[in-house]
């Protein structure tokens, strides 16, 4: 039975021993000198490090291409045009599925046409040597960012390659992403990486861990994100991690998220380890966006003035060419100065939005009772908890396409376009917190002269993209 305990020093190395032989490029792989080559990186590409000492939020946006020298050309745009404090390499599919030979095979093909045949950078088959030309080429830190439930050889490889800060986790790496692997599994394979993590810190290169904060992208009640991250926080925290930057994604209403943004960071200096040194990120509306790019950057604009009042110390940002898939090299460094331009205006300015305090407050409560939920499933054991509480449905994800999560509790906007919960199915949950989404999801039924539906969850899921924030129906209101 998995519990949340620190995997031994020699099971450690057995593990590492059998997932370097899942590729080639794994026998590369030499912890001594990978030591010795993140020692050799300056202090600017050291991702804790310059992330932690920010006095104001960190610009980092979502980039990978096949091609070593056009992830380099790519990174140094986003850096230089862009702006961009701190810079990714996104993982392609292949990867993200263990799927290596597929991986080569796009990579071979891409290198004959030119052409990007894969949706990210290989990292696993570009191995050690390119991920280092990558780090030494770039003046700035970068993070992976992937979508890999079983990503113990990504990790392995790329932190010998010199990327000292890595995304996932085993439920914001699962739930939202794949059928194929139960959550079990995925923890026990995530211990992994954390411990391996653990294992750099303990020699003095902290690698930073971040879990994913929007899990589904698509209405997700602040509170169930938040205890999903201190979980992973946890986790981490238990393998040796010492730099943990917990996630957010935007709901969009602005009280709401920068309530959710100030809870995330007070719960998580609460509930992980003194010696763990929490950050926070917020991610960009990670919904559909509308086709328009005027519209899409309104929509940036807004995720930027909610970072300029709750002052995470990164955001994720998005380009003006959401709605076309993955954008070009101009529109991303586009989508990062619109960003900066309204959080360098905005956060010189003292701004007070009434409610932001008792959100918070509600907020709190909710993750409290989600977290009291799994200690009690687990007997205190986090993972244990974690498991019984997703089989039991007392802790779910909306919209979830993860065999793991009953995905059975339904999100949808009250009057203020704040995200509440419409079913709750099992979700574990005072009767008092769910009398208030009750009465605020009523007020808005009372508004739009409908009753409480799934209409209204679909409505609100389709509101941005077509220029709104909440799913009205069309006609008159009882404003």
């Amino acid at each position: 039975m998995i519990r949340d305990e620190r995997i031994p020093s020699d099971e450690l190395r057995r593990i590492d021993e059998e997932i370097r032989s899942g590729w080639d490029t794994g026998a590369d792989v030499d912890f001594e000198d990978a030591i010795e080559y993140h020692e050799s990186l300056p202090a600017h590409k050291r991702f804790a490090d310059v992330l932690e000492s920010a006095d104001k939020p960190l610009l980092q946006p979502r980039a990978g291409v096949p091609r070593l020298d056009d992830q380099i050309e790519l990174l140094r745009y986003l850096h230089e045009e862009g702006k961009a404090d701190l810079l990714p390499t996104t993982i392609d599919s292949y990867t993200r599925d263990n799927e290596y030979g597929k991986a080569q095979q796009g990579l071979e093909k891409a290198r004959e046409t030119g052409d990007d045949t894969l949706n990210g950078f290989p990292a696993v088959n570009h191995g050690i040597d390119g991920c280092r030309k990558l780090i030494d080429a770039i003046d700035a830190p970068i993070e992976v960012r992937h979508g890999t439930p079983d990503a113990r050889l990504l990790a392995a490889i790329t932190f010998a390659g010199g990327f000292q800060s890595f995304e996932g986790g085993p439920i914001s790496y699962n739930i939202p992403y794949t059928k194929r692997h139960g959550l079990e599994e995925t923890i026990e394979k995530w211990q992994f990486v954390d411990r391996l993590a653990g294992a750099y810190t303990e020699r003095g290169v902290r690698i930073n861990r971040e879990p994913f904060g929007p899990l589904t992208g698509t209405l997700v009640p602040p509170s169930i994100a938040i205890a999903i991250m201190i979980v992973e926080g946890q986790l981490a925290a238990t393998q040796g991690v010492r730099s943990i930057t917990l996630g957010y994604g935007q709901v969009g209403n602005v009280v709401q998220d920068v309530a959710a943004l100030n809870a995330l960071k007070k719960l998580g200096d609460e509930y992980l380890p003194d010696e763990v040194c929490v950050t926070t990120v917020f991610h960009e509306w990670m919904g559909g966006f509308p086709p328009d790019e005027a519209r899409a950057n309104g929509v940036i604009s807004l995720g930027g003035m909610t970072a300029a009042i709750a002052q995470p110390d990164k955001v994720i940002t998005k380009s003006p060419q959401e709605f076309q898939g993955v954008p070009t090299k101009e529109a991303n460094s586009a989508g990062l100065r619109t960003t900066r331009q309204v959080i360098d205006m905005a956060i010189e300015q003292k701004i007070d939005i009434d409610g932001i305090a008792e959100e918070q407050d509600l907020i709190e409560r909710e993750t409290r009772c989600l977290m009291d939920t799994i200690f009690e499933h687990g007997d205190g054991d986090v993972v244990q908890g974690t498991l019984k509480a997703f089989d039991s449905g007392a802790l779910d994800v909306p919209f979830a396409p993860s065999d793991s999560a009953a995905g059975a509790v339904l999100p949808a906007r009250d009057d203020d376009g704040r995200v509440r919960i419409f079913e709750w199915a099992d979700l574990a949950m005072d009767d008092d917190i769910k009398e208030i989404h009750k009465a605020r999801l009523s007020q808005r039924a009372d508004t739009e002269g409908r009753e409480q539906s799934f209409r209204m969850v679909a409505d609100d899921v389709d509101a941005i993209s077509d220029g709104k924030l909440i799913g009205r129906p069309q006609g008159e209101l009882k404003l």
